[in-house]
């Protein structure tokens, strides 16, 4: 399957502390102007991840909680400012919700913005977020298994009439979800590194949203993912391959190293070593992000085509400020994405 090369910019929903110091949005609506921009400089789409509660970490690094905004409703009002810009997720943890309500919310959105919600789910990368959530009920709960039981709900919710289901941790009965979101197939992103994330956007994805790869972890990942789409009588291609970067452009690459090292999004890789990319050496964070002069962010760009990624979406840039993030969104937009799209002509 041929597809358009995209571009998507991940806006601060709930970046504070974790990609980004505290303080950085102090005002919802700067989600808003930020998205008008990526809009006005050609990126595709924009990207809201997803927190509740403050991780540990966050509190001991900085003494204060940072400001967490709900996506959904974050991406509605970015609608209302936009014409043409897709709007997604990157991630919107599901164990946080129960599937029905949720399907009626997606439905919504997706009719208000006429057809152009993506939503990228996962599990959540810390798993004391989710204990804080539930508390005492959260003990023994496998996080994984209900993102594939919610997948199943809401597949079936925009899919089918009526929805009878009955699993280890959601239950529907006769439920009817109407409108139906316009988008068919609706577009789920799903995310997560393990085999079972791969699996689940092998059945239910129509895209897969991964992070941290190398350019051969990643050649290696996309065969085995065309391996399990195959195997779920899929094409082998009918998948967007969909990473998510960190990008440090500088004017030489000692430069553009510098700025990655010092900021926040260095630091919240790091944390991840016990989660999201367990088991993976992070120690060259060079190789696993866009890093370096924009000609050498190209190059690297056409390696992860080239090993079978086909947009890069929910994109993060190493600022300290918002006058920074407007900075680096312009100039990837002018010297990298407008020469990558040119280039794919």
């Amino acid at each position: 399957m041929k597809r358009k090369l995209e571009f998507g910019v991940g806006i601060p929903t709930g970046t504070e502390g974790l990609m980004y110091p505290i303080p950085f949005v102090e005002d919802i609506r700067d989600n808003i102007r930020i998205a008008e921009k990526a809009e006005e400089l050609g990126y595709d789409s924009v990207w809201g991840n997803d927190h509740i509660a403050t991780q540990q970490y966050v509190v001991e690094d900085f003494g204060q909680a940072p400001n967490y905004f709900a996506p959904l409703i974050t991406l509605a009002a970015i609608g209302e400012h936009t014409k043409t810009l897709k709007l997604a997720t990157a991630l919107l943890v599901l164990p946080f919700r129960q599937p029905g309500i949720l399907a009626k919310e997606l439905a919504s959105l997706d009719r208000l913005c006429g057809g152009r919600l993506m939503l990228g789910v996962g599990m959540g990368a810390y798993r004391e977020e989710f204990e804080a959530l539930f508390g005492s009920q959260a003990k023994g709960k496998m996080r994984g298994k209900m993102v594939d039981e919610s997948l199943e709900i809401l597949h079936r919710l925009f899919t089918e009439d009526v929805v009878t289901y009955k699993g280890e941790y959601f239950e529907v009965e006769n439920l009817q979800s109407t409108p139906k979101p316009v988008s068919n197939p609706f577009p789920f992103y799903i995310g997560g590194n393990s085999d079972n994330g791969m699996a689940r956007a092998a059945k239910y994805g129509q895209g897969w949203l991964p992070s941290g790869f190398t350019v051969a972890e990643m050649a290696e990942r996309v065969e085995r993912l065309k391996e399990m789409l195959e195997a779920n009588g899929r094409p082998a291609d009918d998948l967007d391959i969909a990473p998510q970067f960190t990008v440090a452009l500088g004017k030489t690459h000692e430069e553009a190293w510098e700025k990655y090292t010092k900021s926040q999004q260095y630091r919240h890789m790091l944390t991840l070593a016990s989660s999201t990319m367990k088991g993976m050496d992070l120690s060259d964070c060079v190789n696993r992000d866009l890093i370096g002069t924009p000609e050498e962010v190209l190059e690297r760009i056409n390696q992860y085509r080239e090993a079978g990624v086909t947009s890069f979406p929910a994109i993060l840039f190493t600022a300290n400020n918002m006058s920074e993030f407007f900075d680096e969104m312009q100039w990837f937009a002018e010297d990298v994405v407008k020469k990558t799209k040119i280039d794919t002509q």
